[in-house]
């Protein structure tokens, strides 16, 4: 698998393993989730992709307990986390409302909680996790800044925002922002239209693409007429047997296709799964393709 650069040098895999349904797996044992964590290895899948709130703040802490049995992990992987959310939690009995929380306050203890549980010392990619609409782009500016001035973290990126939003907290940084985590996918598609990918290839900032399988309706909604996981599925069923892969693996294929470096984050807690998320690397696609695939997402061919 090959490895995508950031604009501050570092790699991470060309696909990355999403833990926030960790703490709802049947097994979410320290061996199992050193399984799961082999099984990305297997396969060059080096980027591991948590958020602070995954869980209800339980997952960090699944995945460090595993790191804590077998140290020299940290040496083989990214770890990628996100912070701003706060969710109504037992854990949390004073945050009366969900809200965002990009204070630089807020988000060097956030930083210093990940580290905690993950065990480590420094994260390789903090996000802020959505747009916060009070933030002071100036003062989450220079926190980030100094988060990476310090070693405590690599690097820092942005997800769910829109190209104003990056401009706006890239003015107030000195180091780059490196990636923009949106949603993308055969069934949301926005992305492509709306300045997010443009933006993103004009500063070299490669995509993380989360619900790549639009949240599991690309299967679970081929079935239903007039949808357009129904008018994906013959196509992508058709495609997955010349490739001899599953349709999950064209889906993939077609988000890395792009030129612009989309890293999709895959989650699945089960093992056997897991070991075929590379399978898109078997799948050949070209442009026609791409614009069949696109065509049949959207209902409509291109003006």
């Amino acid at each position: 698998m090959k490895r995508i650069t950031l604009p501050n040098g570092q790699h991470i895999s060309q696909m990355a393993y999403g833990v926030w349904r960790l703490s709802e797996a049947k097994d979410c044992s320290v061996a199992t989730n050193l399984a799961r964590i082999d099984a990305c290895l297997a396969q060059g899948i080096t980027t591991f992709d948590h958020a602070d709130i995954y869980g209800d703040y339980a997952c960090e802490q699944l995945f460090g307990d595993a790191l804590k049995a077998r140290p020299s992990l940290r040496d083989e992987i990214e770890i990628v986390t996100k912070t701003d959310i706060m969710l109504m939690s037992r854990k949390w009995p004073q945050t009366r409302v969900k809200h965002y929380d990009t204070s630089a306050a807020h988000v060097r203890e956030s930083v210093e909680r990940s580290l905690k549980r993950i065990g480590v010392d420094n994260i390789d990619l903090l996000l802020i996790h959505r747009p916060d609409p009070l933030c002071d782009a100036s003062a989450l500016g220079n926190c980030l800044d100094q988060l990476i001035d310090s070693g405590k973290v690599r690097g820092v990126g942005v997800s769910n925002y829109m190209p104003w939003d990056v401009d706006l907290l890239q003015s107030c940084m000195r180091h780059q922002l490196q990636t923009n985590q949106i949603e993308m996918s055969l069934l949301c598609t926005s992305a492509l239209t709306n300045g997010q990918i443009a933006h993103a290839q004009q500063h070299r900032m490669p995509i993380m693409a989360w619900s790549p399988l639009g949240g599991g309706r690309l299967h679970h909604q081929a079935g239903q007429p007039e949808t357009a996981a129904a008018r994906l599925a013959p196509k992508l069923a058709a495609l997955a047997l010349a490739h001899h892969v599953d349709a999950t693996a064209i889906a993939m294929a077609w988000l890395m296709y792009h030129p612009v470096g989309v890293v999709p984050i895959m989650g699945s807690n089960q093992v056997d799964r897991i070991r075929h998320f590379a399978d898109a690397l078997k799948v050949s696609m070209d442009r026609q393709t791409w614009f069949e695939l696109y065509e049949l997402a959207n209902g409509h061919e291109v003006p």
